[in-house]
C-alpha cells in the first residue's frame, strides 16, 4: 500500500511535509516524496496523516456487561474515530485483576481490528483492601493499573501501592473523587444542582484526592496519572506537583473541553458523569492547562450505557458517555480552530504523549515501526445519527463536526474507510 500526497505530521520526528508513505507486511518501509504508485493506493492530497489515535482511557464492558458495549463494538466505535491502539478499564466482571483473566483478554483481542491493551485493577475485585499481585499482572500483559470507576480510599494501601510502582516502573492511574463528599454523582455542586434541587458533586470531592495521591507521588517517587481532571484547581495542583518533581501525568476528556455544567439542563443524563461537567471557570482552565502543557494526554473514558439505563430521571442514571467516534473533532474545534494549540500539538495529546507515557508501540510514523495511521480531512463537515458503538449515550449525536476521519489504518490494514473515493486497490 502506498498513503500519496498527504501532509504527514509524526510529532516526534518533528514532520510536517507533503509526503507519501509505503507500506509492507505491516510495517512503514519508506517515507519519502513520488513514491510511484502501485495497485494499492491512497490520495491523501488535501488531508492529512497522522499517526494512529491512541486513547489510554475506554470501557469496552466485556466481560460482563456485554449489553452496553463488547470488545467487537468497542473495537468498530474506536476505528471509526481514528484509533489504532486503546486501553480497556478493569470495571468489568469479573474485574481485571489476575493473570487469568488478562491473558484470556490478550487470547481474545488477537482478531481484533486494533490494538486493545487492558489495565489491571489495582486492588482485588475493587475492594480496596487488598493489592493485585501486581509484578505477575504486569508479566501477564497489564500496562497500568487502576480501580478507575471506584475511588481508592485506603491511604496506607495506596502508599504501599506506589512504592511497589516505584519499583517495578509502572504507572498508577486514579480516579480522583472522594465519596464521602459526593451526595450525588455525576452532577456538579453549582446553580445547575440547585436548579435540579439536589446537591451533587463538589469540587473538593475531586481536589482533596487530587492533593493526596500528588503528595505521595512527591513522596515515593512512583508514576502517577490524574485521570480525567474536571476543576481548575486540579489542573493547578497537577501543575504544582509537576514543579516539586512530581512524576505526575494528567489527562482530559473532550466533553470536559468543550462543555461546561450548563450542559445538564440541555442534554439531561447525556450529560451526566464521573467526575462531572463543571464551572466555564473550569473549562477554561483546562483549556490552558493544555495550553501550557500541564496536561499531557486526551481520553475519552468512552462509557457506553444502554439507552433503557439513561432513560431515567437524573439521579437514578449511571454516569458516562461514549466518545471514540467525536473525540477528534471536538478536539480539533475546540483546541485548534479556536486558536489555542496546532494541530500538530493535538496529535501529540491524542497520540504521542499517551503512547510515551504508558510505554506502547503506538503514536509515530517511522520505517520499520508498525503502520498505524489516520487519514484525516480538517475541512469536512459530517454528523452522526448511528454510532458504531452499541450504545448510543452522547450529547454531540446528531451535532454538525468538522475534521472527519477518512481512513483508520491498522498495522498496514484498512480497518475503517469513509468512502471509496481515492482508494485503488
Amino acid at each position: 500500500m502506498i498513503i500519496k500526497n498527504g501532509r504527514v505530521i509524526d510529532p516526534i520526528s518533528n514532520t510536517d511535509e507533503i509526503l507519501d508513505i509505503k507500506i509492507k507486511d505491516g510495517k512503514v518501509i519508506e517515507i519519502s516524496k513520488n513514491i510511484e504508485a502501485d495497485d494499492e493506493t491512497i490520495d491523501a492530497g488535501g488531508k492529512i496523516v497522522v499517526p494512529g489515535l491512541v486513547d489510554v482511557h475506554v470501557h469496552f464492558r466485556d466481560p460482563g456487561m456485554t449489553h452496553k458495549e463488547d470488545l467487537t463494538t468497542g473495537s468498530e466505535s474506536a476505528v471509526a474515530g481514528g484509533f489504532t491502539t486503546v486501553i480497556q478499564m478493569a470495571n468489568t466482571a469479573p474485574k481485571i485483576d489476575n493473570p487469568e483473566i488478562i491473558k484470556e483478554h490478550y487470547k481474545r483481542a488477537r482478531e481484533l481490528p486494533l490494538k486493545v491493551y487492558t489495565v489491571s485493577a489495582l486492588t482485588r475485585n475493587f475492594g480496596d483492601t487488598e493489592l493485585v499481585n501486581m509484578e505477575e499482572n504486569l508479566k501477564a500483559g497489564a500496562v497500568a493499573f487502576t480501580d478507575d470507576g471506584i475511588p481508592n480510599r485506603n491511604t496506607d494501601l495506596i502508599l504501599e501501592a506506589m512504592n511497589r510502582a516505584k519499583e517495578l516502573d509502572a504507572i498508577i492511574s486514579f480516579h480522583e473523587e472522594d465519596p464521602n463528599l459526593i451526595k450525588q454523582n455525576g452532577i456538579n455542586h453549582s446553580n445547575v444542582s440547585d436548579e435540579l434541587g439536589i446537591y451533587g458533586s463538589p469540587n473538593i470531592a475531586e481536589t482533596s484526592f487530587i492533593s493526596r495521591d500528588i503528595a505521595m507521588a512527591i513522596y515515593t517517587g512512583a508514576k502517577v496519572s490524574i485521570q480525567h481532571l474536571s476543576t481548575g484547581l486540579g489542573v493547578d495542583l497537577v501543575k504544582f506537583g509537576k514543579e516539586m518533581g512530581a512524576k505526575v501525568y494528567a489527562e482530559v476528556t473532550p466533553h470536559h473541553i468543550a462543555l461546561n455544567d450548563e450542559a445538564v439542563l440541555k442534554y439531561g443524563t447525556l450529560a451526566k458523569m464521573n467526575p462531572p461537567l463543571r464551572s466555564e471557570e473550569d473549562r477554561q482552565r483546562i483549556i490552558r492547562g493544555i495550553a501550557e502543557g500541564t496536561i499531557e494526554i486526551i481520553a475519552t473514558d468512552h462509557a457506553p450505557h444502554s439507552e433503557e439505563e439513561k432513560n431515567v430521571e437524573i439521579t437514578k442514571a449511571p454516569s458516562g458517555i461514549i466518545g471514540l467516534e467525536t473525540s477528534f473533532s471536538i478536539c480539533y474545534e475546540e483546541l485548534v480552530l479556536s486558536g489555542i494549540i496546532s494541530i500538530n500539538k493535538l496529535i501529540e495529546l491524542m497520540s504521542t504523549n499517551p503512547a510515551k507515557i504508558y510505554n506502547l508501540n503506538a503514536g509515530k510514523i517511522k520505517v520499520g515501526e508498525d503502520a498505524d495511521i489516520a487519514i484525516i480531512d480538517l475541512d469536512s463537515e459530517y454528523k452522526i445519527d448511528k454510532f458504531k458503538s452499541k450504545s448510543q449515550n452522547s450529547p454531540f449525536k446528531e451535532k454538525t463536526l468538522k475534521g472527519e476521519i477518512i481512513y483508520t489504518i491498522s498495522r498496514g490494514n484498512v480497518v475503517y474507510k469513509k468512502f471509496q473515493k481515492g482508494y485503488k486497490g
